[in-house]
């Protein structure tokens, strides 16, 4: 009977180890998963963050985007209407040299026989 009292008592020892070695590792994964959690947590905040500024500056890009295309219209409306001035400038020089030719004629006694 003591052999099988001390039988019984390495496997109650053995059993206890076991079981303990168990909660150790038990504990061990707890503190990886609570590890896993806060970093977790810090990943979405910092999505948050980002996700926040992304459409921030999506906003302020979409806002200059508009803006040059304003700058674009009008600069392009200010080319050809300057474009067009000059075209007149010149179609008025053309005539005013006509016309000052013509008088030169008419008022230089030389001109006329």
């Amino acid at each position: 009977m003591t052999h099988q009292g001390a039988a019984l008592q390495t496997y109650n020892n053995e059993l206890v180890k076991c079981i303990e070695d168990l909660c150790s590792k038990r504990d061990q994964l707890n503190r990886q998963i609570q590890q896993e959690e806060e970093e977790k947590g810090r990943l979405q905040h910092d999505i948050r963050v980002l996700t926040e500024k992304l459409s921030r500056v999506n906003e302020s890009l979409a806002r200059r985007l508009a803006a040059r295309a304003d700058f674009d219209r009008t600069i392009a409306e200010t080319e050809a209407a300057y474009m067009k001035i000059l075209e007149s400038s010149q179609t008025l020089l053309s005539v005013l040299k006509q016309e000052a030719g013509n008088l030169s004629k008419v008022t230089d006694p030389r001109g006329s026989s």
